[in-house]
């Protein structure tokens, strides 16, 4: 009999992991903030949020911030604040959730996907230049799972070509690209701070910019209450009074109570995770089929908060097991994982053949000549990335014999891979989930 429990031997996990992957971490000010705006009746005024826009401007050395009641909202401000508009084009890496670029629809533009590099899984800045077209008006860079893209590169290439940037934080809150903020890099970038995220405050998100008319365009658009003490520009303010974009955009302030109270916590919160996480990573190292995702070290480049932690997984090193099987035989062994990340978005039917709009043909193509729809080979990277990642549990503290106790669970599997070849029932055609957000 195999010693896999997988297959009827005994799990090897010896400890209960208990409370070391629960997210946020509550305290008693996180509480009592959300208290005493119940108690003033101060949900929906913006004081509170005021105080947490300056404070996040300021972790963050840019000169505006504005919260928002979801990372969409923030994202689909950037990209107006931007100028983007009918036929222009937004460049977005496949893999990512949708929120990163599906609301350039509204506005009338499109998006064109680019394919991910295979060892960040961000954006390709070799192939990034080549897809910038005159309808290119903007770059969605998404520092996905935590994982700063190369920022260097992708600026370089985009100053170049005078196309505007957006950053989408949503899994970097607090990452560092060599040393400096990620969010500081772009024109504007856009935040989600919902219940799973690193930087949690329940449900909502922030724009922050440099530049003074991306952040009164984002105010016009969706901040219609703020137009009066806000707009300075005067195109801007002749429509003073009502959203432009028609949306309610302003964030609740039990969440803007919430994140002032993160932003004293989190960097030491950020810090123990940041140390687990590494810990778990070095425990890794060297085991065949497995390659931890992480900046290397002394780069000055860190991960945050490590959302949606991931690990390469390199079947062609475990005689072609499927990661599906593998995750299956480690959670047997008491370990945490699940196979996949998210499914690369140039496959998916909007943006293909639905008419969302009712305007007799594909919404991504309406408003343009030409038609720029992928194949899957246009991607080959993303679409076949869900079989060659895995996600783990993000530990939220260092407590070393817990994390041992769980790097021991992928050693095991991975050494006695040889036994499951025959029970390998294979991946499913599709990993991972459209919507999914890891929380």
């Amino acid at each position: 009999m195999s010693a896999l429990a997988y297959l009827g031997g005994k799990k090897i996990s010896k400890y209960d992991p208990g409370t070391i992957f629960d997210w946020p971490i509550v305290n008693k000010a996180m509480e009592q903030s959300i208290v005493n705006v119940l108690r003033e009746r101060k949900m929906s005024n913006w004081d509170i949020t005021l105080e947490f826009e300056k404070e996040f401007a300021r972790w963050h050395g840019v000169r505006y911030a504005l919260g928002h009641n979801t990372g969409t909202a923030s994202l689909h401000s950037a990209m107006f604040g931007v100028g983007l508009g009918c036929g222009d084009e937004l460049i977005c890496p496949s893999i990512t959730y949708w929120a990163s670029c599906l609301q350039a629809l509204s506005l009338r533009a499109t998006v064109k996907f680019v394919d991910i590099d295979p060892d960040t899984l961000c954006i390709d800045p070799s192939l990034l230049e080549k897809q910038i077209s005159p309808r290119t008006k903007a770059v969605m860079v998404v520092h996905y799972a935590g994982m700063p893209a190369d920022m260097d590169r992708i600026m370089e290439i985009c100053r170049r070509k005078k196309v505007a940037v957006i950053e989408d934080c949503s899994h970097a809150h607090g990452a560092l690209y060599k040393g400096k903020i990620v969010g500081s890099f772009g024109d504007a970038a856009g935040f989600s701070i919902m219940t799973g995220k690193s930087f949690s405050c329940g449900e909502g998100g922030m724009l922050i910019t440099n530049e003074r008319e991306i952040y009164e365009r984002a105010v016009a658009f969706g901040f219609y209450e703020r137009h009066g003490s806000d707009l300075t520009i005067d195109y801007l303010k002749s429509g003073m009074g009502l959203p432009w974009g028609g949306y309610k955009y302003r964030m609740n302030q039990f969440t803007s109570a919430l994140g002032l109270v993160q932003m004293k916590k989190y960097p030491g919160e950020m810090k123990e995770v940041d140390d687990a996480m590494n810990y778990f990573c070095d425990l890794l190292e060297g085991i065949p089929g497995l390659k931890p995702h992480r900046p290397k070290k002394g780069s000055g480049t860190t991960k945050g908060g490590w959302y949606c932690s991931l690990i390469h997984y390199i079947p062609e090193q475990l005689g072609g097991l499927s990661v599906t099987t593998f995750c299956e035989a480690v959670r047997a062994e008491g370990g945490a994982c699940s196979p996949g990340c998210n499914r690369p978005l140039h496959m998916h039917p909007l943006f293909h053949n639905i008419d969302v709009y009712r305007e007799g043909k594909p919404t991504r193509i309406a408003h343009i000549a030409e038609d720029i729809r992928e194949k899957p080979e246009d991607c080959p990277v993303a679409a076949k990335i869900g079989t060659r990642v895995f996600s783990v549990g993000r530990f939220n503290s260092i407590k070393k014999n817990i994390i041992k106790d769980q790097a021991n669970t992928f050693r095991k599997v991975a050494e006695n891979y040889k036994d499951l070849l025959a029970h390998d029932k294979g991946n499913p055609p599709e990993l991972g989930g459209w919507n999914l957000s890891f929380r």
